[in-house]
């Protein structure tokens, strides 16, 4: 695995984890590691095949690439997460959607544009 490929999904994963420590604040609930992890966990199983996904689908195009990671971590993490026996409220999905989106994009869009 590349030294980029790494670093990508580095950086997504703690997007995930920032994300689902933020909701789990947000509703006053654990916020220990396993707390977090039991909310992280489906999303960071899809963002570890999205960023995997991006880096050799996307080419050098950072938001093809964030497209492709976005859609999988928002989707496949749903899906995980209902499959798991957890809820995925209309408003949790979209809120979750949003996030992931400006963030995993976000990242993306700076680091083309810091200068070399």
């Amino acid at each position: 695995m590349r030294t980029r490929t790494v670093s990508t999904l580095a950086i997504d994963a703690v997007v995930v984890v920032v994300f689902a420590a933020i909701g789990r604040a947000s509703h006053g609930e654990d916020l220990g590691p396993a707390g977090i992890a039991t909310t992280a966990w489906p999303f960071l199983v899809a963002v570890v095949v999205g960023s995997l996904l991006g880096s050799r689908l996307g080419g050098d195009q950072w938001w093809r690439q964030g497209l492709i990671v976005w859609l999988v971590t928002a989707v496949g993490g749903m899906l995980l997460r209902v499959a798991s026996g957890t809820s995925a409220a209309p408003g949790f999905i979209a809120v979750g959607s949003v996030f992931l989106a400006v963030f995993l994009f976000g990242w993306r869009f700076l680091a083309r544009r810091r200068p070399a």
